[in-house]
């Protein structure tokens, strides 16, 4: 492709890209810029690039044209059993322990498909497991699989592929695991398909972690050529807050071109042959022996990282989230504070206590049941969990984030009618509020950032299943 964009106008583009996406252009890939601006034009109505370019340049954009420039300018594409060396390592290193550590006492496990674009790598965790467990009905498996792109969700929870999405993938999986249609494309097994929800989120502009969005207390995040787009500044804000999403000896699993010990230097590394893992230790010595291999000291001494910008005080904030304190019990006086708490440092049984006692002591505050149902959530008690966000509704109607939180549950259970009535109920109820306005219970989330949430989320329910279910 000859380029149709004059050389000022690139830089241009390129500066304005990393401030309002976090996403990054160096000179090597303006072509990629350009084509990506190319790809956006028609979603902007503009029949050429220049013009939308230009456009772009001197129009305030809100957050959702933000998200369609970003789902152009940032590589979609993914298969099943991509990088295969990473997930053996993840199979018979990180997994296999970790279910041995937990096949005695709680049979919980919490995994993160963090920038899970149509899904195949989401599904290819889903069927490492079922693989690796026997019992797997026994356990309480929880894989969240989330972006920022509507239309890749929407696919991702339709499951259905075609033959590209297995062009690396073992000759077993098809037959095992899919169905084929009469148009020739395979629909992944519905027994695969409910062992994932899929769910917005927007690295730059959303809460996480967070109980109200089910990202916290996470064993394993997976973030595979997501960061690698984002400038260093941004690597840093989104890494600190995946450290404070995991629980203590939680896995962080990039790429082999992400791996950085400066841009993830809350972490511990962990070299394996050809690969290098992310733990948070967070009493971790100098060394560390995991699954027989030693973590270096350093790891890549002399990386550094390209200078950038002053950075915004709101921005410092972010990128030293992850070392904030977290708080103990004699430093949090109320049961609810207890109960999220605990709950975020993955404490589920202690979490689940205080916010009974909770209740016992305020029977009629509709955020108590909230609380408890995000809890019941994550412990994979889904239909409790939805009866204690109805007795919300029943002391509040109005309670905006139980409608929320109701929708997302219906909605990882594939019921999508019912996920489509509530995430509606929600749009209704957020007419009446300052956009600006916080939102309670909400983590420091605005009725404006929900209603742009809910919207992308309406967006990405299966059109067909959205009517039928």
């Amino acid at each position: 492709m000859g380029s149709t964009l004059s050389f000022p106008l690139l830089p241009r583009l390129s500066e304005f890209v990393a401030a309002q996406t976090g996403l990054h252009f160096p000179p090597e890939r303006w072509g990629d810029l350009e084509r990506g601006i190319a790809a956006a034009a028609p979603d902007f109505n503009f029949s050429d690039c220049e013009s939308c370019a230009r456009w772009l340049l001197s129009a305030p954009l809100t957050r959702h044209m933000n998200e369609v420039l970003a789902s152009h300018l940032s590589v979609g594409e993914t298969y099943f059993f991509r990088e295969k060396q990473s997930l053996e390592i993840l199979g018979e290193q990180v997994l296999v322990q970790l279910l041995q550590s937990r096949r005695q006492n709680e049979r919980r496990l919490r995994i993160w498909c963090a920038g899970c674009s149509t899904g195949e790598e989401a599904y290819t965790i889903a069927i490492l497991l079922d693989r690796l467990i026997p019992d797997l009905k026994e356990w309480n498996i929880t894989i969240l699989a989330t972006d920022f792109n509507p239309k890749f969700l929407r696919k991702a929870a339709q499951g259905v592929y075609g033959e590209w999405s297995f062009r690396d993938a073992p000759g077993w999986l098809r037959e095992r695991y899919f169905n084929k249609r009469s148009d020739g494309r395979f629909e992944i097994h519905p027994r695969i398909r409910k062992m994932v929800t899929f769910s917005y989120l927007n690295f730059v502009d959303d809460v996480y972690p967070s109980l109200s969005n089910n990202t916290s207390a996470m064993d394993v995040i997976f973030c595979r050529n997501v960061l690698m787009y984002f400038t260093a500044r941004r690597v840093k804000q989104v890494a600190g807050n995946f450290y404070r999403a995991l629980v203590d000896g939680g896995w962080l699993i990039v790429s082999p071109v992400e791996a950085s010990n400066v841009l993830f230097s809350s972490f511990t590394p962990v070299e394996f042959p050809g690969a290098v893992l992310y733990r948070k230790m967070v009493d971790a010595g100098p060394q560390l022996l995991v699954g027989g291999h030693q973590v270096p000291q350093t790891l890549m001494e002399t990386e550094s990282v390209p200078a950038e910008p002053m950075v915004a005080d709101a921005d410092i904030h972010a990128v030293q989230a992850d070392q904030l304190p977290v708080l103990q019990p004699d430093e949090c006086e109320t049961p609810s504070c207890l109960a999220r708490n605990c709950a975020n440092q993955g404490r589920l049984d202690e979490a689940l206590k205080w916010c009974e006692k909770g209740i016992a002591a305020d029977k009629f505050n509709p955020a108590h049941q909230y609380l408890l149902a995000t809890i019941l959530q994550e412990q994979g008690q889904h239909d409790i969990a939805i009866q204690s966000l109805m007795r919300a509704l029943y002391l509040d109607p109005d309670f905006v984030l139980a409608h929320f939180s109701l929708g997302n549950l219906h909605q990882s259970q594939g019921r999508y009618r019912q996920a489509q009535r509530y995430f509606k109920n929600v749009l209704v109820l957020l007419r009446k509020y300052p956009l600006d306005e916080t939102m309670p219970e909400a983590d420091g989330l605005t009725a404006g950032r929900l209603v742009e949430i809910v919207t992308s989320l309406l967006a990405s329910l299966p059109q067909t299943m959205a009517v039928s279910a």
